[in-house]
């Protein structure tokens, strides 16, 4: 049992100077003046703001990269990288590798994240088509492996499967019957390259049919001008897009926001991501790789903090795209995202400069006073 007192509390939203309460993984209470249980730990939260834990939607948890050759193929993520970025929940994807990695080898490492203590998930599928799975059917994947929510799929990029637009509206059919069958999530997450087709196999299959807009969740959304705008008119249609962070420069990231609200675009359809652990790339005009390197896992909360003490924007506009507005896209809305009694006790305890102090994950002390506590099995010491 954590009591943290006198924190000012973000849930996402201002909720003031309080005491909460945690208990058995969960928050149990909010209050001004919570009197301590035997045998409590108390944690003075004095000066510090208390956040929900970040949910990263998107994470080369076996590693992504590889366009280069073996030798480019980036490693693992570790646990403690994780934590020193705030991340209590993350959801595991493959890269433009579905041939030597494995969906099964994803869940493992999934399963292994979980164990040492944060929640996780995972897509199927990769950039390919038809999707890698681990039952051999994709449906079987989600209906009955607990971590699977999804499935991958990659679209207008020079390494994506070029599928028709009625195979694309068939694994959302199916995608989505099996979420629905589960109790999941039963998203498509779509890597988006930049070709000039941008979002157009989506606005048509949407267009031919009924499927729900959530299904289709698109990332890398900044990546060129068409394929931004093209995604701010799905996220006016309701639908959700992911911005990828530490991408480029952070001003960037801070004139799409400001973009994006002069267009009228919904900001709870809007969510950060960090593609950690997978390869950013540049390609010449043949498409010879020119230069290869791998994403970190702490660029939403460092982009957050540039967001809120360089940018001008209030901590409770932005700080729900990596938290709040992630759990609602990947339906984990009652349990994660939020300060609220009932949910999962996943919670930061930051500075006034977003710098992190504290980790909570599940309840249990991940980083205390700005070193991490918890690492994983095979963590550096």
């Amino acid at each position: 049992m954590i009591l943290i007192k006198q924190a000012d509390v973000y849930g996402p939203e201002s909720m003031g100077i309080q005491d909460v309460l945690l208990c058995a993984g969960k928050i149990e209470a909010i209050g001004e003046n919570i009197s301590p249980i035997c045998g409590c730990q108390v944690i003075d939260a004095s000066g510090m703001k208390l956040i929900p834990g970040i949910i990263d939607r998107h994470v080369h948890v076996t590693g992504g990269g590889g366009e280069g050759s073996f030798h480019t193929r980036a490693p693992e993520v570790r646990l403690s990288s994780l934590i020193r970025g705030g991340v209590t929940t993350v959801l595991g994807l493959l890269g433009t590798d579905g041939i030597t990695r494995s969906v099964e080898n994803l869940v493992a490492k999934v399963k292994a994240l979980k164990e040492e203590g944060i929640s996780a998930y995972a897509v199927s599928g990769s950039y390919g088509f038809p999707p890698v799975t681990i039952t051999g059917n994709l449906q079987k994947d989600i209906a009955f492996v607990d971590e699977v929510i999804g499935v991958k799929l990659a679209i207008s990029d020079h390494r994506a499967p070029n599928i028709s637009t009625d195979e694309l509206i068939r694994l959302a059919s199916d995608v989505r019957t099996a979420g629905m069958l589960s109790g999941k999530a039963g998203i498509v997450v779509l890597h988006m390259g930049d070709d000039i087709r941008g979002l157009e196999p989506v606005f048509e299959a949407l267009e031919r049919t009924s499927i729900p807009i959530k299904t289709f969740q698109p990332t890398h959304i900044s990546r060129t001008e068409k394929l931004l705008k093209d995604g701010f008119r799905f996220a006016k249609m309701g639908g959700t897009i992911d911005i990828t962070c530490g991408e480029s420069k952070r001003d960037k990231v801070a004139a799409l926001l400001r973009e994006a609200k002069s267009q009228g675009v919904p900001m709870e359809n809007l969510t950060f991501s960090s593609d950690g652990q997978g390869s950013w790339s540049k390609y010449d005009e043949n498409g010879k790789l020119l230069k290869i390197g791998v994403s970190d896992v702490d660029t939403i909360i460092k982009d957050l903090a540039y967001l809120v003490n360089e940018a001008g924007f209030a901590l409770e506009e932005v700080l729900p795209l990596g938290t709040s507005n992630v759990a609602k896209a990947l339906e984990i809305d009652g349990l994660k995202g939020h300060i609220r009694e009932g949910a999962d006790a996943d919670i930061l305890l930051v500075d006034d400069q977003l710098e992190l102090h504290t980790v909570i994950a599940g309840g249990k002390v991940m980083m205390q006073d700005g070193e991490v506590q918890v690492r994983g099995t095979y963590d550096e010491r």
